[in-house]
């Protein structure tokens, strides 16, 4: 009997081929379980829901603009008191002040209602 041996299918795959295949395997393991699926939240009842919305007043909402400010600001944010406290459209517009004859800007928060949602954060320059 005369064996042959036949020749390897791996010389004849490219080089290109192989590290595609490589980085294919690569991704699959590296990120195949780091996928989180969104939360789905049409089966999550609500709770509590007060009348007057979860930031019914001013007072409240000046609380809610510094707790924002203050991380990103820093301390500096209560030398722009007073604030001036707006409600539009369900809408909180809470803005600091400078005092008169000053230059530069003040913070600017835009909180929602209904639901203490944020939806826009500035400051002027």
């Amino acid at each position: 009997m005369n064996y042959q041996l036949k020749e390897s299918v791996l010389p004849k795959i490219g080089t290109k081929y192989r590290i595609l295949v490589l980085c294919i395997l690569l991704s699959t393991l590296t990120f195949g379980g780091s996928y989180k699926k969104p939360v789905d939240d049409r089966n999550i009842r609500p709770g509590y829901i007060p009348k007057a919305g979860f930031v019914p007043d001013a007072k409240t909402a000046i609380r809610i603009a510094e707790a924002v400010w203050i991380p990103i600001y820093g301390e500096n944010i209560y030398k722009e008191k007073p604030y001036s406290v707006s409600l539009k459209n369900g809408v909180w517009y809470v803005q600091g002040s400078l005092p008169r004859g000053s230059k530069g800007g003040v913070a600017f928060i835009m909180i929602q209602k209904t639901d203490g949602k944020i939806l826009k954060v500035s400051h002027g320059k």
